[in-house]
């Protein structure tokens, strides 16, 4: 079974570039499980869910967020669905560690057409990001739910350290931890010994001639001045980066992933 995993895609420049390289990376890579990160895909702030279906039409199984996706409004209600639902947005994802009560899913379950079941679960980590809750005992207390043995998670971070011990902390246990939020890809991919894939940030899908996808002039004004201003999504030097696993469908075991990085 093979997985692609697209990392955050960063406004227009970021859905362009997917666009333009996602369905050759799907056909040549015999890909079955397509999962997206789309949280900064809405002018580099949150997703619409206008964007949200540009993502499914283009073959997303599931999409993942992190800590802009309440950045639009108009999420709020798209995610707001039963747990039984089988429209679009219940496959809209937000860290399962958020406070009880708040819109939408922290993972998805769901059957591929040839019968393959698969879960994708979203974690956010807690060094140096809003507060939320421990994301080591919300894993363990999602496994304990989900019967699929092909598991994902989106872990969306930004200490290194935190997402290599949840990778270790979960080593066996799920079929890849794929690391976002950084927008920066670590060349640290691998299969760690008991068959989980790993790499700390995936990187973004967007702009990669900015800061962190936003405008570098801007960005470097608010570092030389220290003066606010309204920060905007970049275009130059788009890039999709995404990680390839392959595992076992029987076992969820992975034995292979790739880094991949193109752009035009």
């Amino acid at each position: 079974m093979n997985i692609l995993f697209v990392g955050d895609v960063f406004g227009s420049a970021g859905r362009h570039i997917v666009r333009e390289h996602l369905p050759h990376v799907l056909e040549t890579n015999a890909v079955d499980l397509l999962v997206i990160n789309g949280e900064n895909s809405a002018g580099g702030f949150g997703i619409t869910p206008s964007i949200a279906e540009e993502l499914f039409d283009l073959g997303a199984h599931v999409i993942t967020t992190g800590n802009h996706i309440w950045d639009k409004r108009e999420i709020f209600e798209y995610m707001t669905v039963p747990a039984d639902s089988h429209v679009r947005g219940r496959r809209v994802i937000r860290p399962a560690n958020y406070a009880v009560g708040t819109p939408g899913f922290g993972v998805y379950q769901g059957e591929l057409p040839n019968g393959q079941s698969y879960a994708v679960m979203n974690l956010q980590c807690r060094v140096f990001m809003s507060s939320c809750d421990d994301p080591f005992r919300k894993a363990d207390e999602l496994l304990s739910k989900i019967t699929a043995k092909v598991i994902l998670l989106d872990l969306h971070g930004e200490a290194t350290s935190e997402k290599v011990a949840l990778g270790w902390y979960l080593d066996g246990r799920i079929t890849a931890l794929l690391g976002t939020h950084t927008h920066i890809p670590t060349a640290d991919e691998r299969i760690l010994p008991n068959g989980t894939a790993y790499q700390t940030d995936v990187g973004m899908s967007g702009p990669y001639d900015s800061v962190i996808g936003v405008e570098k002039e801007l960005v470097l004004a608010r570092f030389l001045t220290g003066m606010p201003g309204k920060f905007e999504p970049a275009k130059g030097n788009p890039k999709m980066c995404a990680a390839l696993i392959s595992c076992d469908g029987a076992t969820g075991r992975a034995h292979r992933i790739q880094r991949i990085m193109l752009g035009e």
